[in-house]
């Protein structure tokens, strides 16, 4: 009799063994499932396959970090556009307006930055291109966290000492995995400051510590869901998207001869849409310090998706 009760509790252990081993692997379905679901694919094959992964980044316009919210409002020094919502870089009479909406955590935005960052440094240095920087904060609305909110942040304080371009570019260079939210740390962007020359000062860090601008890129967040675009990155060549042909997309090359051409037109550029798209702010508004801003209008806050009516 024992001798049965013995193989009877063998079988039940050998039993409960694959039980528990059958439950652990689903579980790590489970996991891997969810891991597939968050990450979005963002490589690049050379220029062209941007206009691919824009298709897949419509699923980028989340309602952003509620904090974003709080405080006063305070534009970033030099801030231009409705509302005081632009940062822009070039200069101001330049006959061609790029206009940029971006996501410093998304991958996709990193991509557009490495192909064209050259291409629109070099067209900005001859005075052919001026560039209206919108910085968003989709993918904390849509993974949690708060690094897309705290680099962006970060930027406009970078804007207020005159450092905007090259820690923009610094951020976008460094960025971390799209579901790490390294950003979220003051620590790392006051460690990445220290890679532009002359950025970190007590006024930087204290900018950055305090989320003086947080509320500013709020503000930016409810402008591009009213603006009803369909992703990040979302860029606009004198108030037309560039990825709307998915077939034929402003590559770097097209961008710089159809600037150069536009500035060799009789009058230069002058006939060019003075807004910078829909939703987006007009570069002949006159630059704003004071954070006075309008209620967006014409979408919904939709958590994980897209902002619709």
């Amino acid at each position: 009799m024992s001798e049965k009760n013995d193989g009877a509790n063998r079988d039940a252990t050998k039993r409960s063994a694959r039980e528990r081993l059958q439950v652990e692997r689903e579980r790590q379905k489970t996991r891997d499932k969810r891991r597939r679901t968050l990450v979005v694919s963002a490589a690049v094959v050379g220029v062209l396959g941007l206009a691919a992964v824009v298709g897949l980044i419509a699923a980028n316009a989340g309602s952003g970090d509620k904090s974003a919210k709080a405080g006063p409002v305070v534009a970033p020094s030099g801030a231009t556009g409705k509302d005081a919502l632009a940062i822009q870089t070039g200069k101001g009479e330049a006959p061609s307006q790029l206009t940029v909406w971006e996501d410093f955590r998304c991958p996709a935005c990193k991509s557009f930055e490495t192909n064209y960052k050259d291409t629109i440094h070099e067209l900005e240095a001859k005075g052919l291109l001026k560039t209206d920087y919108h910085i968003v904060t989709l993918i904390d609305g849509n993974m949690g966290g708060s690094g897309s909110l705290k680099a962006a942040n970060a930027a406009a304080c970078a804007q207020d000492a005159g450092k905007f371009a090259e820690y923009h570019d610094v951020l976008f260079a460094n960025q971390p995995e799209e579901v790490d939210d390294a950003y979220g740390k003051n620590a790392k962007l006051l460690e990445l400051a220290g890679k532009v020359d002359g950025l970190d000062t007590p006024a930087f860090r204290s900018c950055v510590e305090d989320g003086t601008h947080n509320s500013w890129v709020g503000k930016s967040q409810e402008a591009f869901r009213a603006g009803n675009f369909r992703g990040t990155p979302t860029v606009l060549l004198d108030g037309k998207d560039i990825f709307a042909d998915q077939a034929d997309p402003l590559t770097p090359q097209k961008l710089r001869a159809k600037v150069e051409a536009a500035a060799k037109a009789p009058g230069g550029a002058s006939g060019a849409p003075k807004t910078s798209g829909k939703g987006s702010p007009s570069a002949s508004a006159s630059p704003s310090g004071s954070g006075k801003t309008s209620p967006a209008t014409g979408a919904k806050a939709v958590d994980g998706g897209t902002a619709r009516d």
